[in-house]
């Protein structure tokens, strides 16, 4: 892979509180609320290597990572105070600021990009063929049903064509469709290399297609505004450090290999080798926080069926943009993916 072309910064603005120190300014814990190491979550790995590698150390920053089930508990144990910063849905941060949460703030995207694809059986050659098929969702208006939709949309066809069937987690929507019970589903790239046995399925719809019809910012980092406060020399050197490591990664992929290896030792090399390269371009190497692309993420949220009844934010009551800014103007940034426009 080519080497990052690292550029300076044209000097940056900073809120006064934050600098560009190379060491973070406490001792204390910085909680980072995480989902569970899984080979499917491959950005959510940056987080785990991070902290193996040793990544959050050399920035002076003593990250202790707090783990739960899914991302809902994710933003509750944050929520609770429970830790410094989660990593949660964008979709759940809104909700949350709507609901009252109105100091959450999202400051960094370690994992922005859609990690998904469609999968089909053989009976289903395209997705024009997905007419009067069965079609696994999590439940009607979920997050998962909106984004087929809008990208099998973009390619002229009609989710609400087929026959639409409501299975819940995406680990059931795979079975289903491996057990012949449904005729396609969406799920992340890694869910269907997970898969024990795919013959007689195939993917229909690739993760690169998926993405580029619905090029949304998938999860973010969110803190609470005492953290940004009291604390912002550490959410910059948590910052710094995810940056540098998913530089790394994009200029050596083996890296991220070997240390999910070593992290998960009974993990399939083929699958992770399938995983990494599905990610050549995915690394946010400048911190993942496109002003564009969160706003068009947000507008596209705000019109499916979930948010109805959701009043919209702007982009400044959702997403702080001085700690990954403080980060780059110490780092520079990275030419080639992942713009840091403003």
């Amino acid at each position: 892979m080519p080497s990052m072309l690292i550029c300076r910064l044209a000097p940056l603005v900073l809120l006064g509180a934050f600098t560009t120190s190379a060491l973070a300014q406490s001792d204390a814990p910085f909680r980072l609320i995480v989902t569970h190491l899984e080979p499917p979550l491959v950005p959510n790995s940056v987080m785990d290597l991070a902290e193996t590698l040793g990544y959050f150390d050399q920035e002076g920053v003593n990250v202790e990572l707090v783990r739960v089930q899914q991302t809902p508990s994710a933003l509750a144990a944050l929520q609770a105070g429970e830790g410094e910063m989660a990593n949660i849905g964008v979709d759940a941060l809104l909700q949350a600021i709507a609901a009252g949460a109105t100091d959450l703030r999202a400051v960094t995207s370690p994992n922005k990009a859609l990690p998904f694809l469609i999968a089909a059986n053989d009976e289903i050659p395209t997705v024009e063929d997905l007419a009067g098929a069965s079609f696994g969702v999590g439940r009607i208006g979920s997050l998962d049903h909106s984004l087929s939709s809008l990208v099998l949309d973009s390619m002229g066809v009609d989710i609400e064509q087929s026959q639409i069937v409501t299975l819940g987690q995406p680990s059931v929507r795979a079975q289903a469709l491996a057990a012949g019970q449904i005729d396609a589903t969406t799920m992340s790239i890694g869910t269907w290399l997970s898969l024990p046995d795919t013959s007689g399925l195939h993917v229909l719809v690739d993760q690169d297609a998926y993405f580029a019809a619905a090029p949304l910012v998938n999860k973010v980092n969110a803190v609470p505004g005492e953290v940004l406060a009291e604390r912002p020399d550490d959410v910059a050197a948590v910052i710094r450090a995810l940056i540098r490591i998913s530089r790394d990664f994009a200029a050596d992929p083996q890296l991220w290999v070997d240390g999910m290896a070593e992290a998960l030792p009974d993990a399939d090399t083929a699958a992770l080798d399938a995983l990494v390269t599905s990610f050549a371009t995915s690394w946010s190497v400048n911190g993942g926080m496109s002003a564009d692309e969160l706003t068009y993420t947000a507008d596209w949220l705000y019109g499916t069926e979930d948010f109805s009844a959701v009043p919209p934010l702007a982009l400044e009551d959702w997403v702080s943009f001085a700690p990954v800014d403080a980060a780059l103007a110490s780092l520079g940034a990275a030419a080639g993916m992942d713009p840091a426009d403003r």
